[in-house]
């Protein structure tokens, strides 16, 4: 009876889960209390985790999907149901607690980049997170004329989190007013019937997303980009990004576009 306090408390760095909501069956977002000293950008990401079978920590990158003024931490992952973590990870519940090393790091942070007109956000599935993050902040409206999440899925089910974060942001306090006639959210399916389908780098290699929202095609001068999604997304999308003469950029050489290599995907 006494086993279960006791690997608790040896937790290390632990933080308590404060809410849970699961979005579909491989979709779910929890929230963590935040250590007093974490300070973090947003679009940066953590190292999280649970205690493995061998007593060993068991640790995963993870985008912060709430913003860096924000008084708790919230995540947003797949479950794998053998995945080494999220097969136990998705089974936290309020009041338990996870493993998070208090040292974030990324390169989806505005600092990574030149100054622009307009910036767009480029993700699949849960690549979503980092975005979650800067889209509630007040310095992405502050930089930029126009924001676009472009944000593909398989079915519109697993648009439902994105869908309503965006939504939210009309309403909210610290930066509605900021958001309103700036941010144009084009969210797209691949698998099931949806008013907009297709994939990220589909509508943009075409045209059709320029077409759709009344804008001109990217230009390094004006435009800028983060991108978040699988290793084969992110190789697909740096290319077409190329193609309209935007360069990858980093923290120590600010350039047009951004990508972030420690997303989270399968076998996790």
């Amino acid at each position: 009876m006494t086993s279960a306090p006791a690997a608790k408390l040896t937790l290390p760095d632990a933080q308590t889960v404060t809410a849970v909501t699961h979005w579909t069956d491989s979709l779910f977002s929890f929230r963590v209390s935040r250590p007093a000293s974490l300070r973090f950008r947003s679009g940066e990401f953590v190292m999280i985790g649970l205690m493995g079978d061998n007593g060993k920590p068991l640790l995963r990158a993870y985008s912060i999907a709430s913003p860096s003024w924000d008084e708790e931490l919230e995540f947003y992952s797949i479950k794998v149901p053998d995945g080494p973590l999220t097969s136990k990870l998705q089974h936290i519940k309020v009041g338990d607690e996870i493993i998070l090393r208090p040292k974030p790091v990324g390169t989806l942070v505005h600092d990574a980049l030149l100054p622009g007109k307009r910036m767009w956000f480029l993700a699949t599935g849960t690549g979503l997170a980092p975005f979650a993050s800067l889209m509630r902040d007040p310095e992405t409206y502050e930089k930029y004329e126009q924001v676009i999440m472009m944000h593909t899925c398989r079915t519109v089910a697993e648009l439902e989190y994105g869908r309503r974060l965006v939504e939210s942001l009309a309403d909210d306090p610290l930066i509605g007013e900021m958001v309103a006639g700036k941010l144009l959210y084009y969210p797209t399916t691949t698998r099931e019937e949806f008013h907009h389908m297709g994939r990220v780098t589909d509508n943009l290699s075409s045209g059709k997303v320029f077409a759709d929202l009344g804008l001109p095609p990217m230009d390094p001068a004006t435009d800028r980009a983060m991108v978040c999604g699988s290793l084969a997304f992110n190789v697909d999308v740096k290319a077409i990004l190329e193609g309209f003469g935007l360069r990858e950029g980093a923290n120590s050489e600010p350039l047009e576009y951004v990508v972030e290599k420690a997303f989270v995907g399968d076998g996790v």
